[in-house]
């Protein structure tokens, strides 16, 4: 018995190891192609690595050529970091209240704010569109950081969380003459610690990887974010797949940082939902 265990345990891991190096291919031929010249991207059998080595001059023309990638970065790095610490702080805020806060009507409350949930996206880019015109938001970063600051699925997400917070935690405290502000950020968001940065995080690439909200409420080229920037980039350099995958490597890295830093998180906040979700 234990023998058959340990031979399918093998087999699945080696099955799940081919399937990973199956879609890290694309992502090594991408990286691969960004060090290579121009005349060698398309050569078959695929050079994996570079007989014909390019050095760093790909990402130079990309960073510091016509259409420079530095100033889009900032731009996306500035807007993706407000957004993420603006909706991690008010959907955990809210998640407490709705959670561990009794007041009238709370529950028909939240689930109006949940219904909120179904309005697709697109079916109110008009009125939003036309508000940020009258309240002057519209081209500006403020105005991109806003749209991305409230959350339904985080309040959702993170309220299941702290429901799971046992209430003779919150007893305790407030018999020791402690507010729901200090309850919340003392004893509610340490416990909850792993689900907060798992949020972050995929806040975090929803937001860097927006392309929709960008393309209708920025203007000005110096305020594009780095996925408009990727596709005037590719417009302009269509013929020259070398500098595209060089941009598309910049534009793809810092979500692979940031995932590399905080995937323990993740695993434990995937761990604390299993076990009191």
């Amino acid at each position: 018995m234990v023998k058959s265990l340990s031979v399918r345990k093998s087999i699945i891991t080696i099955v799940l190891l081919a399937f990973s190096i199956l879609f890290l291919l694309p992502f090594v031929w991408m990286l691969s192609t960004s060090f290579k010249i121009e005349a060698d991207v398309f050569t078959f059998p695929i050079q994996w690595i570079p007989e014909r080595w390019n050095g760093f001059n790909n990402y130079k023309e990309v960073w510091f050529g016509d259409y420079p990638f530095y100033l889009y970065y900032w731009n996306s790095i500035k807007v993706t970091v407000l957004t993420t610490m603006i909706s991690v702080v008010v959907s955990a805020m809210a998640a407490y209240g709705f959670s561990k806060v009794n007041f009238p009507f709370g529950n028909v409350l939240f689930m109006i704010v949940l219904a909120t949930y179904m309005v697709p996206a697109q079916a109110i880019l008009v009125p939003q569109f036309i508000l940020y015109r009258k309240i002057g938001l519209f081209d500006s970063h403020l105005g991109l950081i806003l749209l991305g600051s409230f959350s339904v699925l985080g309040t959702f997400m993170l309220r299941q969380f702290f429901m799971s917070i046992h209430n003779d935690y919150i007893d305790a405290a407030k018999i020791d003459g402690a507010g729901h502000w200090r309850i919340f950020w003392s004893i509610a968001l340490p416990i909850v610690r792993p689900a907060i940065a798992t949020y972050a995080i995929l806040r975090f690439i929803w937001t860097w990887n927006d392309y929709q909200n960008p393309l209708i409420f920025l203007r000005t080229d110096s305020l594009l974010t780095i996925q408009l920037a990727m596709q005037k980039f590719t417009t302009i350099n269509g013929e020259f797949y070398s500098l595209i995958m060089a941009a598309a490597v910049s534009a793809i890295l810092p979500l692979v940082i940031v995932f590399i830093i905080g995937q323990k998180q993740v695993i434990e906040g995937i761990a604390l939902g299993g076990v009191k979700g």
